[in-house]
């Protein structure tokens, strides 16, 4: 009987090949993941104007996401692991968060999704701008060449897009633009507060911490100005109590797991520079849903603005790997929402043996 040929030898490096692969493949699924998931938030939010209105959309939507993180905090609790001064460290981020949550739950009430987000891209100078205030380190980012083009590209997208809406914009939608923007502000105050408050506690732990806070907040807003105290949500059908959970679970559960995997396979750059497409979404997806349609002149100068935001993230991942620093990844910022996770995009100095140093 003769014997079976032994199998070929495996070249070197074959199987670390295939498992590269296998993350970005992994990586990719992610991030089309996120970028699916959280176009769907401001639909959602659209959807429950019919509904219910905002306050109390906005404090039950995080009630539940501090349903989802409080077991974090329980088992940090139990093992004793939870860090020093927690509470106090995630105060300040709660409070913008709050703000900033608060106003972009309102914004979908007076203007439609596809415009609310496209107002929301001016967010990316917001955060970028009060980086340079705050780390010296990044100072240099602001007096680039390609920062310069970048922001004066969002500048000028949004603005026009904002504009170019037909009829103008009105009471309603001027009030819902200016939500909006203020979002974007809170957001970028925020972002900038989790990495100066929360730099040297794990990004978990501060996540569900953050959250908790920020749900507590914006509950007890609820409470105060919603209709009924927000008990107006049990006249809902199953069917809505169901997506209005659904659209937290999305937007806080796994729009975040799937962002912060996709960071860990493709990295920042990528990952960052994909979710910056959200408005084209929350725009077809208005367009279809809601038969809200944005003009060709507000599509191009739209997309003039996410251009700019995408030339604004490669300059600064360009120049902080010039400096031999390196980008904000999974383990350094874990933000609230969706919309702080696009714009917090800061780049932290990294010195042999630490973790986010900060320079002030």
């Amino acid at each position: 009987m003769t014997s079976r040929p032994a199998a070929p030898p495996s070249a070197p490096g074959a199987g670390a090949a295939d498992l590269h692969a296998g993350g970005r493949w992994l990586g990719t699924m992610c991030i089309l993941g996120s970028l699916f998931g959280w176009s769907s938030i401001p639909l959602f939010l659209r959807y429950f104007t019919d509904l219910i209105d905002g306050w109390t959309a906005n404090g039950w939507r995080y009630a539940v996401s501090a349903v989802l993180w409080m077991p974090v905090l329980v088992f940090g609790w139990a093992r004793g692991t939870l860090p020093k001064g927690l509470w106090r460290a995630a105060l300040v981020p709660s409070i913008l968060n709050i703000l900033a949550q608060i106003a972009f739950g309102l914004a979908p009430y007076y203007v439609s999704p596809g415009l609310m987000t496209f107002s929301l891209r001016l967010q990316v100078i917001f955060v970028t701008v009060g980086a340079a205030i705050l780390f010296v380190n990044e100072r240099r980012i602001i007096t680039s060449r390609g920062f310069m083009i970048g922001m004066s590209l969002v500048i000028l997208g949004t603005l026009l897009t904002i504009a170019l809406k037909p009829g103008g914009l009105g009471t309603g939608s001027a009030l819902g633009v200016t939500l909006s923007i203020l979002a974007g502000l809170g957001y970028a105050a925020y972002a900038l507060a989790v990495r100066k408050c929360m730099h040297a506690i794990p990004p978990i732990t501060a996540f569900a911490a953050v959250s908790v806070l920020s749900a507590a907040g914006i509950f007890a807003v609820m409470l105060v100005f919603a209709p009924r105290r927000g008990m107006v949500v049990f006249d809902l059908s199953s069917k809505h109590l169901l997506l209005l959970a659904l659209s937290s679970i999305i937007g806080v559960g796994l729009g975040h797991t799937f962002y912060f995997i996709s960071i860990a396979r493709l990295g920042l750059a990528v990952s960052a520079g994909v979710v910056q497409l959200q408005p084209i979404f929350v725009s077809i997806g208005s367009m279809y849903l809601f038969q809200e349609v944005l003009t060709s002149g507000q599509w191009a100068m739209g997309v003039v603005a996410i251009v700019g935001a995408s030339i604004m993230l490669y300059t600064q991942h360009r120049l902080a790997r010039a400096a031999g620093t390196k980008a904000v990844d999974e383990l350094d910022e874990l933000p609230v929402d969706a919309e702080v996770a696009m714009i917090a995009q800061a780049n932290d100095e990294k010195k042999p043996g630490t973790r986010g140093a900060h320079e002030s």
